[in-house]
């Protein structure tokens, strides 16, 4: 399976916003944003990238920012431990890579998406297509896949408006508009930067491992 298909006329329109759409990747890949192949992406540059990139604009408390790998592990986590014990290992891993496009758009705040509108979701969309082809996942998920991983995703982020983000669980409701409760019986530890990075290759590759073996 490939990337969706890109039109010349969106081409053209996608490239009117910048000159250059490519990305030097300390991997040494270059990733074209308007037109990412999967060839072009790495696991190691994914969790780099996310690693060094802060949930809520990194107004958080703590003396490290909580980065997008921690919500990402804390997102399988809470599948695998609450939501769907028996999830098998591929949908654990897109919901281990559910925000990976971020580790090139970064993780652009509410307000600020609606504010910039259809150009960044559709370059998100490629984005998040490609990583899923590059690691063996659908390029776009069905349906209840989908639903399961975006409940544990605002569970995360409940739990992170609380305890990191410095809202009441009333506000989380009120305010944010989740929907899901935040979690009272686990503590979140923004981890330094390189840690981060190492835990999340390491669920990573225990991941596609387990992938491979339940595709035997």
């Amino acid at each position: 399976m490939s990337t969706p298909k890109m039109s010349a006329e969106d081409r053209l329109r996608l490239n009117a916003w910048a000159p250059r759409t490519w990305q030097r990747m300390l991997s040494g890949r270059r990733l074209n944003l308007v037109d990412p192949s999967p060839m072009d992406i790495e696991i190691a540059d994914i969790a780099l990238g996310l690693s060094r990139n802060t949930r809520w604009n990194g107004q958080t408390h703590g003396d490290h920012g909580w980065s997008v790998a921690q919500h990402s592990d804390l997102v399988v986590e809470i599948i695998h431990k609450r939501l769907q014990p028996r999830a098998p290992a591929w949908v654990l891993m897109a919901a281990k890579l559910h925000d990976a496009s971020e580790y090139v758009t970064h993780d652009m705040i509410t307000p600020l998406k609606a504010v910039v509108g259809n150009v960044f979701k559709e370059v998100e969309d490629r984005l998040q297509c490609a990583v899923h082809i590059r690691f063996g996942l659908p390029a776009r998920l069905e349906t209840e896949v989908k639903a399961l991983i975006k409940r544990a995703d605002i569970i995360a982020a409940a739990t992170e408006a609380v305890q990191l983000a410095g809202f009441s669980a009333d506000e989380a409701t009120s305010v944010l508009g989740f929907k899901e409760k935040p979690l009272a019986d686990v503590r979140l530890e923004p981890l330094p930067c390189r840690l981060a990075e190492e835990r999340f290759l390491e669920g990573f590759a225990y991941l596609d491992k387990k992938m491979h073996l339940e595709r035997r």
